[in-house]
């Protein structure tokens, strides 16, 4: 696996790409690739990190896993390319917004959409997990956490709420809600206003808000 990373990123994680687990992640990346169907295409792995630099970043949305169907993954937590059907998630993300998300010019606006786990068989929801991509992912939500202030992370459900959970709540804003799942979306995603409460912090601190 050849990480090809935005400047600013590479450098915030320069000791993790030294770390003997990410050799050992990088080798099973590779031989994924290499041996069967693994999304999103390799060019996306680092696709959140390259659209939203380090610096840029004003608010974290975290996924899981990327998307496992053919088309869909694109390195970006609950995006799909418009030629493809919209997941049901990301239609109740529309619903409680009140209008369908342009996910692309949010990276561009310094939403960081990072899934936990960057790689997937096809076909296998969570066939990547526990290789050492959850190791990276809390390294940069560390790394966010610590090196910058104010920014915005929206933790929707219970696993993107345990994966922040050091996440310090007096320099940062922490929206928690249920997931957007039609499973779970109508136990408290509905209604939970994290755009207008994101903008709300935002704003407080001086911050131009997000054109959600």
């Amino acid at each position: 696996m050849e990480v090809k990373i935005e400047e600013s990123w590479k450098a915030v994680l320069a000791d993790e790409f030294e770390k003997p687990y990410f050799a050992r992640l990088a080798e099973f990346v590779r031989a994924a690739y290499r041996n069967g169907v693994v999304y999103p295409p390799p060019g996306k792995i680092f696709e959140a990190f390259n659209r939203t630099p380090f610096d840029k970043v004003k608010a974290v949305i975290i996924g899981q896993d990327p998307y496992h169907e053919p088309g869909q993954a694109q390195g970006l937590c609950f995006y799909v390319p418009p030629s493809v059907q919209t997941p049901p998630s990301l239609v109740n993300i529309a619903k409680e917004l009140g209008k369908m998300p342009d996910l692309l010019d949010w990276t561009q606006q310094g939403v960081l959409l990072l899934n936990a786990t960057l790689t997937v068989e096809a076909h296998r929801a969570g066939s990547h997990q526990g290789r050492g991509w959850e190791v990276f992912t809390d390294a940069v939500i560390r790394a966010l956490a610590e090196r910058r202030e104010h920014l915005v992370f929206i933790l929707w459900g219970s696993y993107a709420q345990k994966k922040g959970s050091f996440i310090d709540r007096t320099r940062h804003c922490v929206i928690e809600s249920a997931h957007p799942s039609p499973l779970s979306a109508y136990r408290g995603f509905f209604g939970s206003r994290p755009f207008s409460r994101a903008n709300e912090y935002l704003a407080s601190n001086g911050i131009a808000p997000i054109a959600w």
